[in-house]
């Protein structure tokens, strides 16, 4: 059992050596990829070393209980501690999405509802900038659209983690649970006769890519420049600052129009354009392979009705696992992690049941 663990602590002994070895601090893109593998690989090795100490622990008291009934408790004991320790290897070990590790690129849309679903859009994104000041990531608007009543009809956030997170604890592996179509219900600001509606704005989240991971030929791009639009900054409708690329061999298009010159926009412009090639290539590996690989990556769709924010119940419902809590004005405020901790397991759980099949 666990057999491939020996090869894996082999890797974790030869990544150590490589990482106290200056020369390759020189490269900083070798340097941060095995920084990740080797916080990747340092759960799997405890894991695997506490369950070879409960195995022997449990072998040793078995052996002491045949002597003397006394230790007959202790097998228990370490019986219970060897069950736990396979069921967290076991886990550990769940084939993982290769862009877990990733930063992310966060955009969120007013859908339906017009301007009450760009307020709920600020409110989503405002959530989700808390939630990253709360894990201690860095989260930066790099484009937004705004409304009249101070709402977003587009924004796109860039989270980024500080180090090396844990595996399961970069932003796409937390975050990427996230996409979809998100429903609101409330009295909006625009109603006078206090009746509830309906709105929904969608969210899409896209692992950050490298440059080395999506190359980019630059004769594919047309780029046109225009002026900013929109309520309030010092360079709206005074200089061609915005930028608009499009990617010619897929149609992709991305406008950046938030910062105050062409080179700054132009450069977010290629961070949003490098995580959306990377998403679409992801997808489209996932549309050729298994039935399982599908079903994993379904929770990034943006046409799937996901979540359920009811104010006047002050309730929070995830209708993929059935998840509901009457804590929405925390949520909101960051508080994110029961929810999204109940897509996690289920995630796994289903992973777990496909492993056994």
């Amino acid at each position: 059992m666990f057999e491939t663990c020996v090869d894996l602590l082999e890797e974790y002994s030869q990544v150590e050596v490589q990482l106290s070895d200056p020369a390759v601090h020189g490269d900083q893109a070798v340097a941060r990829r095995l920084g990740r593998r080797f916080a990747e690989l340092g759960p799997i090795v405890a894991a695997y070393r506490e369950w070879l100490s409960a195995t022997d622990d449990v072998a040793a008291a078995r052996e002491l209980g045949e002597v003397d009934e006394a230790f007959a408790d202790e097998v228990a004991v370490q019986q219970a501690r060897l069950d736990a320790a396979t069921e967290r290897l076991t886990e550990l070990l769940l084939p993982r999405d290769p862009m877990d590790d990733n930063d992310v690129i966060l955009e969120v849309k007013a859908g339906e509802g017009g301007e009450e679903s760009a307020l709920f859009a600020g409110d989503l994104a405002r959530m989700y900038m808390r939630y990253a000041e709360r894990h201690g990531w860095n989260a930066q608007v790099i484009d937004a659209v705004e409304s009249d009543l101070g709402g977003y009809k587009d924004i796109s956030i860039a989270v980024k983690a500080k180090g090396v997170p844990e595996p399961g604890q970069a932003p796409f592996a937390r975050l990427k649970f996230e996409g979809g179509v998100h429903r609101v219900q409330r009295v909006p600001v625009t109603e006078s006769q206090g009746r509830i509606h309906t709105s929904a704005a969608g969210v899409l989240v896209m692992p950050e890519a490298e440059e080395v991971d999506v190359v980019i030929d630059p004769n594919d791009l047309r780029i046109d420049v225009y002026r900013s639009s929109g309520p309030g900054g010092q360079s709206v409708n005074t200089t061609d600052s915005a930028v608009r690329i499009t990617h010619l061999p897929t149609g992709v298009v991305v406008s950046c129009q938030n910062e105050k010159s062409q080179l700054q926009n132009k450069e977010s412009a290629m961070r949003i354009l490098r995580a959306r090639l990377l998403a679409e290539a992801e997808e489209q590996a996932a549309r050729e392979a298994s039935d399982a690989r599908r079903s994993q990556v379904r929770t990034v769709d943006r046409s799937e009705r996901i979540r359920t924010y009811n104010f006047p119940e002050n309730r929070i419902s995830d209708h993929r696992v059935g998840f509901k809590a009457h804590n929405l004005d925390q949520v909101l405020d960051g508080d994110l992690d029961a929810v999204i901790d109940a897509c996690v397991t289920a995630d796994q759980n289903s992973r777990l049941s496909e492993t056994a099949d």
